[in-house]
């Protein structure tokens, strides 16, 4: 079982790999041309031809895909067009940040979704269920960029609280709760929905029978099915975390990995991004089955199902 979702991971990291490089070849413009102009480089085809083969850009795309493959897999990711580093150094010194706020992120919605989830259900129709219902409705429709701008002209301009920008602590904790609440919504009302689901089971109806008080009841017997769904969820939600992390980054001037792909989009820099799409790809390959081997821990019928 272990051996066949190893090579599953491996088979789709493979199909990115290879979506990835096909996608970003196919961009408009050209990384020669632009890194020409951005470094006042004489615009020859001299000059050209030695970036390109500087860079590889001058073999055929099967060959520049199976040398980029197979150095990736060695650990050599290249170096970046624009900033001349290689590209391993730039994501191990930016990747803790945006690993920092996008599962602190995370981890904070799913923590406060398990109490404001618990008491709607415990009162649906009640004011904590209407709030729960409003937060899940916010956060689809507000957009993080207008929020995390409202929130830093308040916080930042307004009231003084925080800096504005950079890596320091105000800046992180916007960061972090501005990831939280995109997701804080969504996972109370799946906590919710799974406690009310619970409370139709025959086990439900026989533990209030034993004489035990409605909360406990939701809670000894009720939470551990809601806290199922609970999870199951947080997998869709890593991916939205992936984008709020990449807002936020820019937003606040944080210097993770994030607002390093930004600015390398804009001169093409191959690399970087093919190096970014992968490391994503990783990150979900690790949340799907850290959240599958926590599923088949609380509730092992799950894991005989897969």
């Amino acid at each position: 079982m272990a051996l066949l979702t190893a090579a599953r991971a491996v088979a789709s990291l493979l199909a990115v790999s290879l979506l990835a490089f096909s996608i970003i070849r196919a961009m408009p413009s050209d990384p020669v041309a632009i890194a020409i102009r951005a470094y006042n480089l004489p615009v020859t085809p001299e000059v050209a031809q030695t970036l390109r083969r500087q860079w590889g850009l001058d073999l055929p795309l099967y060959r520049q895909y199976l040398s980029w493959i197979g150095r990736f897999v060695l650990g050599d990711w290249g170096i970046s067009f624009r900033t001349g580093e290689p590209i391993v150094a730039e994501f191990l010194r930016r990747l803790p940040l945006s690993l920092e706020i996008g599962l602190s992120g995370l981890g904070l919605a799913a923590l406060l979704a398990i109490p404001i989830g618990f008491l709607s259900a415990r009162r649906p129709r009640g004011w904590i269920d209407v709030f729960s219902r409003f937060l899940a409705i916010a956060s689809q429709a507000i957009p993080a960029f207008w929020l995390g701008l409202v929130l830093l002209w308040v916080l930042a301009v307004e009231w003084r609280f925080m800096h504005p920008f950079g890596d320091n602590l105000g800046a992180i904790a916007l960061a972090i709760c501005l990831i939280a609440f995109a997701s804080l919504g969504t996972l109370s009302r799946v906590y919710r929905r799974g406690l009310l689901e619970a409370q139709r089971e025959p086990f439900f109806r026989t533990a209030l029978a034993k004489g035990l008080s409605p909360d406990a009841a939701l809670w000894r017997h009720a939470h551990r099915h809601a806290l199922c769904a609970l999870l199951a969820s947080l997998r869709s939600e890593a991916g939205w975390a992936i984008g709020g992390t990449a807002t936020v980054e820019v937003l606040a001037g944080l210097p993770g990995i994030s607002q390093f792909l930004v600015q390398s989009i804009a001169v093409r820099d191959y690399f970087v991004l093919q190096a970014y799409v992968m490391v994503v790809a990783f990150w979900m390959i690790v949340m799907n089955a850290a959240i599958g081997w926590s599923l088949a821990a609380l509730d092992p019928r799950w894991a005989e199902a897969q």
